[in-house]
């Protein structure tokens, strides 16, 4: 006869399991396609193809464990719905662009209050921008349907909401390995920028689920993109603004903390049931 432990074991096997397996696909998809990136030449300035390695880890998944992989996309529970769930929708749109300026007036103060270089207008980029901006949203979503589709709530079934972000802000952050060849402080404050972030799409989109979660995670997502390619130069392995866009999403991040409540850590507040 099965003990409550055991069923309790069997579900954390099953969680470890399919964590594992997303990210392994995931990983592996992401080096493949930046690879076929590189050789057909597809400017990185548009959208990066390793984007897709999260939506490949879900694909490969949905073979094997169909019901359980489209429940969890799916979503559950009515606490995202109504005046709130939009309230937190339009709070989360708005602190991407926040994000933006507090690292911009960072690295101006950093600069003494003069800098060139922090600012690329759209019309001097080597491609369309409103194919950037398209590129950059279809993207997004491929990654988020990976990290804020399947692994956020696949997490928040054994944790509560903040450790359950935190985990997958670390593991999304690890997912970009080409960032850990830059200096060790580069690296670090792209790991910060990683989980705060993670912090606050957690929060935002805790009992949202569906395509309503997906747009706003990619949405998000897309804006934090766009105001690193017009804002700044962290792409070129400069540490200081790397650590102005890290100590910005840090900052935005603090007031949706300071919002949750205190029971939302608890792993017993679990959204799905697998």
């Amino acid at each position: 006869m099965e003990t409550f432990e055991d069923i309790g074991a069997a579900r954390s096997q099953r969680v470890w399991g399919t964590a594992g397996g997303f990210l392994a696909v995931a990983f592996a998809a992401a080096g493949a396609l930046g690879a076929v990136q590189q050789a057909a030449g597809v400017p990185a300035e548009v959208i990066q193809l390793a984007q897709f390695g999260p939506a490949a880890g879900v694909a490969a998944l949905a073979l094997v464990q169909r019901d359980r992989v489209a429940r969890l996309v799916r979503g559950a529970g009515r606490s995202g719905a109504g005046r709130s769930g939009a309230g937190r929708g339009a709070a989360l749109l708005a602190t991407a662009p926040l994000i933006t300026v507090l690292a911009i007036l960072a690295y101006l103060l950093g600069q003494g209050g003069a800098a060139d270089g922090w600012f690329t207008r759209p019309g001097s980029l080597e491609h369309s921008f409103a194919l950037i901006v398209v590129a950059q949203l279809v993207g997004a979503c491929a990654e988020e349907l990976g990290w804020r589709c399947l692994l956020q709530p696949l997490l928040r079934t054994r944790f509560g909401v903040l450790a359950s972000s935190v985990a997958v802000g670390v593991l999304w952050g690890l997912w970009h390995v080409p960032v850990f060849a830059q200096r060790p402080q580069y690296a670090a404050a792209f790991l910060a920028a990683t989980v705060a972030m993670s912090v606050v799409l957690g929060l935002a989109l805790e009992g949202t689920g569906g395509a309503r979660r997906l747009l706003l995670a990619g949405g998000f997502h897309t804006l934090v993109n766009l105001g690193m390619l017009l804002f700044l130069d962290e792409e070129s392995g400069a540490v200081l603004p790397m650590v102005c866009f890290g100590s910005a999403c840090l900052l935005a991040a603090l007031p949706w903390v300071m919002r949750t409540p205190s029971g939302a850590g608890s792993a017993a507040a679990t959204l799905h049931r697998t």
